[in-house]
């Protein structure tokens, strides 16, 4: 059986929290650690309506996309919704954990799931996350304790790459020097020049990990004043972030895609939107669930012809449509953001398999969008006078 910190780790594993914006809230909100977790409810809102569900169903987990208390919170009394939550699910035995904005940026995330969803083909991150921060360092030992500071190098962070670990380059030559008075010099004599058999050893490091592994090379290096050069590494765009862009197995006019984005969502009584003309083709596209108008500039500049997000304001919609593709298909921030959920619902039972342990999971289909009737209205001439704004 697995604990709430069991499963909080196989979460963590996925969306860790360290690729969260920074503004963001993500984590375990509410719960005791030590508990044990057979049953976890998925949703994208902390709502009350989605916290009776999960107390309904009897979940010891509450797993949401959406922060409870996005901007903090000096209180949780039960005098407000949110505190209503809190109070309910932890009387109930249910703990509630987020997974926000480092779930939109995951390789398996929101945004991936929505481009899958959608019949995207090639697709990558339409604003990566910068990659890790990485130095490299180069250093002279002689060959007969190479091996050995290899290992105190390794053991204190470096020449970690991917899923392997002591990666290192070396390469034998000769090393001179001529101690001066005063040193203590491990090989040779004071004013006698002398040259060592050595190699040249070459290892990355994480740039945090900088301070460790220049301890341990002092630590380790034989010489009294071992020499060697720290160069920082230009940082890369990471594999993951936030959006996708990619492209359909073949172009499709603006009315037909939205059509295929409309059937595929959730419905909810908003619909879809589409700006543009729905005659044009379309075959590059770019998605970024929830809302979106963000990176509007951005999918312009990578070449979308349309752009599927939710949230769209008015004035940032029609300006940039004045300007050109990617044209437009607004979805709801729940519709866009849902299609998640059994994704990290089947991530986290594979997960927790793999540990020999069994959870139950189950997908909130509550939809949680703020509107709950959509109405059409007549369209009628109207003569300039009597125009409405």
């Amino acid at each position: 059986m697995l604990t709430l910190a069991d499963v909080v780790e196989l979460l963590e594993q996925r969306y860790p929290p360290s690729t969260a914006e920074d503004w963001d809230a993500v984590g375990l909100v509410a719960g005791d650690p030590e508990a044990s977790v057979e049953k976890v409810l998925l949703a994208v809102d902390p709502t009350e309506e989605v916290a009776a569900e999960a107390l309904a169903w009897g979940a010891d987990l509450l797993v949401t996309h959406h922060p409870l208390y996005l901007r903090g919170t000096s209180s949780v009394a039960a005098t407000t919704p949110k505190g209503r939550v809190v109070h309910r699910l932890l009387t109930g035995g249910c703990a509630l954990y987020t997974a926000h904005t480092n779930a939109d940026s995951a390789a398996d995330g929101v945004s991936q799931a929505l481009a899958d969803l959608l019949g995207l083909r090639d697709t990558h991150p339409l604003q990566p996350l910068p990659g890790a921060a990485l130095d490299t360092l180069v250093t002279f030992v002689p060959q007969d304790d190479t091996q050995r500071l290899l290992d105190a190098l390794a053991e204190a962070g470096a020449g970690r790459l991917g899923a392997y670990e002591r990666a290192a380059f070396y390469a034998a030559g000769t090393g001179t020097f001529r101690p001066l008075d005063g040193a203590h010099p491990t090989i040779g004599k004071v004013g006698a020049v002398e040259e060592v058999a050595e190699d040249r050893l070459e290892v990355v490091l994480p740039r945090e990990r900088r301070a460790a592994v220049l301890t341990a090379l002092r630590r380790t290096h034989p010489y009294e004043e071992p020499a060697f050069t720290l160069v920082a590494q230009a940082t890369q765009e990471a594999s993951t972030g936030i959006g996708r862009i990619g492209t359909l197995p073949g172009p499709l006019t603006l009315r037909a895609f939205a059509e295929r984005v409309a059937a595929a969502l959730p419905a909810t009584p908003q619909g879809i939107r589409v700006g543009g003309d729905p005659d044009a083709q379309v075959r590059t596209v770019a998605v970024c669930g929830g809302a979106g108008d963000s990176l509007l500039g951005r999918a312009r500049a990578l070449g979308a012809d349309v752009y599927v997000t939710a949230d769209l304001r008015h004035h940032p919609a029609s300006e940039h449509l004045a300007g050109g593709r990617p044209y437009l298909v607004d979805a709801t921030h729940w519709a866009s953001e849902w299609p998640w959920l059994p994704r990290a619902a089947e991530a986290l039972r594979s997960d927790a398999q793999a540990r020999g342990a069994r959870l139950d999971l189950r997908v909130s289909a509550r939809v949680t969008d703020p509107w709950g009737l959509h109405l059409a209205q007549q369209h009628s001439e109207h003569n300039d006078e009597g125009a409405r704004p």
